[in-house]
């Protein structure tokens, strides 16, 4: 098993130019294609084996299929994401992203290896980064193919493993980098809360928050997980909102200036309770509502008049049609991961077959740090 990312793609990239005449020119069999399926809509939380599942016996012939002058991908790494809940719902049910399809593969972020191409602007071998499947390989129609985001030489000599890049400088790093900066607009010595503090999210958004000058608060599921903020991440303070009262903890110190929520229900409330006036409460996420089957009243919303506060959530996927804000975000994020100013802590689940439970832990607090399945070495 080669240990450098980016070594093993750049021998990959040279042995697979040696051999293309003769791949090109040999017929070759069907190979499998595993694929982890949305298999029935769930009321509650998902189940690993009913709701989502993994199928093994699927193939596919790379050299003859269709790709509609588009590539077929071998899919490398995928992104674990709360987000996916919402998609797992019945057609036709309005929301911001199109439901999962029945007895297909799950779809998120992923990074892949090109290893057919019929489109002059893409090479086999070259590495790409955006929506993918949850499946071995996958073909990509030329609309598919033109909006996924080809790894540069420059980003790949960052040496960043293939999983950071569906991670902490991919979509969730953007989430919290547009979050934080855009929506919070932080200034030096004010106090921000970040819920989910140990997440894909949250982590990053404690890092961004220490290295401008802010007081850090975070909160996590368990006590494993808070001795990592304080410890690694140097957060000025951190509990476990099971076992803390959430209310207490905040009043410990000055009016929250900035809120950033992956939570929503009690803590959202208790945030409100605990700012100040003018403070900024950023909405990314609301995972603690999304298996009740009523929400948690917010029964202090007057307390937003009163103190001016400002609530504003926002979806990823607007900012990163903008191509300032993604070249801003790439010229900054990566690096900084590269060099250790920003930690990152991963939760790699390897191979497609542990991926159902991975999902399914993910709702419920297991991951610890960004989940991530790894698809392939190579």
């Amino acid at each position: 098993m080669c240990k450098n990312d980016a070594f093993c793609l750049t021998n990959f990239h040279i042995l697979f130019r040696q051999n293309i005449k003769n791949l090109s020119s040999k017929s070759v069999s069907p190979v499998q294609n595993g694929a982890v399926i949305f298999a029935e809509v769930p009321s509650g939380y998902p189940e690993a084996g009913k709701h989502i599942k993994y199928v093994k016996n699927r193939t596919i012939d790379i050299n003859s299929v269709n790709t509609q002058d588009g590539i077929v991908t071998k899919n490398l790494a995928i992104s674990i994401d709360p987000y996916m809940r919402g998609r797992m719902r019945r057609a036709g049910t309005t929301s911001y992203i199109e439901a999962f399809e029945l007895n297909q593969p799950l779809t998120n972020f992923f990074v892949g290896k090109i290893v057919k191409s019929d489109n002059n602007k893409y090479k086999v071998g070259q590495v790409v980064y955006g929506q993918g499947a949850y499946e071995e390989y996958t073909v990509h129609s030329k609309n598919q193919a033109e909006s996924l985001h080809i790894l540069s030489d420059e980003q790949l000599k960052l040496g960043l493993s293939l999983t950071t890049w569906v991670g902490a400088a991919g979509m969730p790093g953007q989430t919290a980098f547009y979050g934080f900066y855009y929506i919070g607009e932080p200034k030096k010595g004010e106090t921000i809360f970040i819920t989910g503090a140990s997440g894909a999210v949250g982590q990053i958004v404690g890092q961004l928050a220490k290295r401008e000058g802010l007081k850090v608060i975070g909160s996590a599921g368990t006590d494993e997980k808070v001795h990592w903020l304080k410890k690694e991440l140097s957060f000025d303070h951190a509990f476990n909102y099971n076992t803390a009262n959430v209310r207490a903890e905040l009043a410990k110190f000055d009016p929250l200036n900035i809120y950033f929520d992956n939570v929503g229900g009690e803590q959202l409330e208790a945030a409100i309770a605990a700012a100040a006036d003018h403070a900024r409460f950023i909405e990314c996420g609301m995972i603690s509502q999304f298996h009740k089957s009523s929400d948690v009243g917010i029964r202090n919303l007057i307390l937003v008049v009163r103190k001016r506060l400002k609530l504003q959530g926002f979806i990823i996927f607007d900012q990163t049609k903008d191509e300032n804000f993604n070249r801003e975000f790439y010229s900054k994020v990566p690096k900084w991961i590269a060099n250790g100013e920003l930690k990152i802590k991963e939760d790699v689940t390897k191979g497609l077959e542990q991926a159902p439970d991975a999902i399914v832990g993910i709702f419920k607090g297991k991951n610890f740090g960004k989940a991530v399945v790894r698809i392939a070495d190579d």
